[in-house]
């Protein structure tokens, strides 16, 4: 008897123990264990036709009872067991694995890449930007409408672009194709819009736009880019000096390139991510190693430490240094080195190009390219002031260009016109002055000033350099008030009978004492004039026949050229006139442009809606014959 009492005590304080041991929860109900269920009614007692069911026996006090699991009808078989993953491994994984020794000198790029840990974006998903439209001209800026190629056939578009491979020789057409290349559009069907992106950049390098070139290929994430892609952005970033910018890039694209340059890119994108010891170890080990040249190891080693603390000093030498290359250039650019005299003299007008917009360069050094860079569009005539301007304010050790920076001051602000005029004249015609390789360039930039002078006949004798300098920089409204001054026939009412704005018509009189009074070699001022006139629609079509038959010349013509710009023109694709018309400017100087190709472009244009850029080429032409 007391055995079994105890045994009941036992039992129930055993109970109360499990309970008081079991953790209480603190949330409410749905938030952990789920709530008892309420207690159900009890079951009516079955009636005779329903089956007996089982009850499981009721366990006596102190005894464990295992509940057996009614079998149910129907019930399926359970299901095998899963069988266990396979163990082989493929014959040549183990060959593919690298050793121990081989692990130890690869780089951390590389083991990123064998280990798959290199990113593929720099970008979250939420902030990646759509391929639909690549650029950064809007139509409000002057760009070109989103779908102007989209119908267009890919193999054309890409065949063009490619073609376009040298400066152009017009400044406005220079300005107008860079305006198209820029603008936000979408690629042709079935064509990858970063391949259509690649070579619009491609285009932009060729003629020196550097910079919109950085611009177009910074709208695209990094992690979108192909080959071509990077070729190009590498191209503009070294055009720009801005060597930073194409680091996402390296670091997406880790050991994809293997050649000296991009190794070297690869030490200065680490050293700017904070493990300049490693950038400097690299850049040490490609010197030695003779992978890359000495100056340009050297030259990326200091641009690399200027982003770490340890402020060690690297020696560049330009001895036996022959040549100069974009790269070599932009590191020297970019961390103030300066460059033999000798080297840069004669590098080529790919430098000048480069100086020409380099904001770290002295006002000295940009000066030297500028006037190139104005003549092809790449400065504008107000960029061009400028930093004449800081020659005057900082004062220059050449003194070529600070007397200029002088005499433009005086072209604004001398109390007298007569002055003024006088000021212009200098700039135009003494080879005393900074500008001396392309009288174009002291157009650009006595543009303004001119259009400042006040129209009098006591300068007519001037009035034709005074409205080339106006109509360089696009102030056609300004020049045409000369209209009255000017004599007919002359070089000035030329001009305005190419570059005024409106509906205008000349009379075969009046071309005909210009051509009598043109003096340029083999009359090539005239040719363009008549072929410029025929393309706006300003002669009679019956009078350029006979002017073109007197100078020998033909402005018709079945060319491929021809039909694919007539075509172009014939159903509005104001696009594909303007790269077609690029295509057929490509040169170092107006020489190469013929009066059937300068026919065909102004009047293209012209069909298309854009007057005013015709006028300005048509204008240019005349000009610079």
């Amino acid at each position: 008897m007391i055995g079994a009492a105890g045994a009941a005590l036992l039992a129930a304080n055993g109970g109360l123990v499990m309970a008081q041991d079991a953790p209480t929860s603190l949330l409410p109900p749905g938030f952990g264990n789920p709530s008892p269920s309420p207690t159900a009614a009890p079951a009516p007692a079955p009636s005779p036709s329903s089956p007996e069911v089982q009850r499981s026996p009721v366990p006596s006090q102190g005894g464990a009872v295992v509940q057996p699991i009614p079998s149910q009808p129907n019930e399926a078989s359970p299901a095998p067991a899963p069988s266990p993953p396979s163990t082989d491994i493929p014959d040549d994984l183990l060959d593919r694995l690298p050793s121990a020794a081989e692990l130890e000198n690869l780089s951390t790029d590389e083991l990123d890449e064998l280990l798959g840990l290199r990113p593929k974006f720099d970008i979250p998903p939420a902030a990646r930007r759509s391929l639909t439209r690549v650029g950064v001209t809007g139509t409000d800026a002057g760009g070109l409408p989103s779908q102007t190629f989209a119908g267009q056939s890919p193999e054309l578009v890409s065949a063009i672009l490619t073609g376009i491979r040298e400066p152009l020789v017009s400044r406005w057409g220079h300005i107008l194709l860079r305006r198209a290349l820029t603008s936000r559009l979408a690629a042709p069907q079935e064509m990858d819009p970063v391949q259509f992106a690649a070579l619009r950049a491609g285009v932009l390098n060729r003629i020196g736009e550097f910079v919109p070139a950085r611009s177009l290929v910074q709208s695209v994430d990094a992690g979108e880019w192909n080959a071509a892609m990077t070729d190009v952005a590498i191209d503009a970033y070294v055009g720009t000096a801005d060597l930073i910018g194409i680091c996402p890039a390296v670091t997406l694209q880790g050991t994809s390139r293997e050649d000296a340059q991009w190794r070297m890119l690869q030490s200065i994108c680490n050293a700017f991510a904070g493990e300049e010891t490693r950038a400097q170890t690299d850049l040490q080990r490609l010197m030695r190693g003779g992978n890359a040249e000495r100056i340009d190891a050297l030259l990326a080693q200091r641009y690399a430490g200027a982003a770490g603390r340890s402020r060690r000093a690297v020696n560049v030498e330009w001895d036996g240094v022959e040549t100069l290359t974009p790269f070599r250039y932009a590191l020297a650019v970019a961390v103030g080195d300066e460059i033999p005299e000798g080297l840069v003299e004669g590098a080529g007008p790919y430098y000048q190009r480069v100086a020409a917009r380099a904001p770290m360069l002295p006002a000295e050094q940009r000066l030297a390219g500028a006037s190139l860079a104005a003549k092809e569009g790449i400065l504008s005539s107000q960029a061009l002031i400028d930093l004449y301007a800081q020659a005057y304010a900082f004062g220059l050790t050449d003194e070529g260009a600070t007397q200029t920076a002088q005499t433009l001051r005086n072209a604004y602000v001398a109390s007298a016109p007569a002055a003024r005029m006088e000021a212009l004249r200098t700039i135009w015609t003494s080879d005393a002055v900074g500008i001396v390789d392309d009288s174009y360039a002291r157009f650009v930039l006595t543009a303004y000033a001119a259009a400042r002078l006040p129209v009098s006949p006591a300068f007519a004798q001037d009035a034709g350099s005074l409205i080339a300098a106006m109509l360089s920089a696009g102030l056609d409204r300004n020049a045409i008030a000369w209209s009255d001054v000017v004599d007919d026939g002359s070089q000035a009412w030329m001009l305005l009978a190419a570059g005024a704005p409106g509906d205008r018509s000349v009379s075969s009189g009046d071309v005909d004492s210009f051509l009598d009074e043109d003096g340029s070699a083999a009359q090539r001022r005239s040719k363009f004039a008549v072929a410029a006139l025929a393309g706006l629609g300003r002669l009679d079509e019956g009078d350029a026949a006979d002017f073109a038959e007197r100078l020998q010349m033909t402005l018709g013509g079945d060319t491929k050229w021809v039909r694919l710009i007539q075509q172009a023109a014939a159903t509005d694709n104001r696009g594909m006139v303007i790269l077609l018309a690029a295509l057929g400017m490509q040169g170092e100087s107006w020489e190469r442009m013929t009066p059937r190709h300068l026919f065909h472009i102004v009047r293209s244009l012209d069909q298309v809606g854009l007057n005013a850029e015709a006028r300005m080429i048509a204008a240019e032409a005349i000009a610079r014959a």
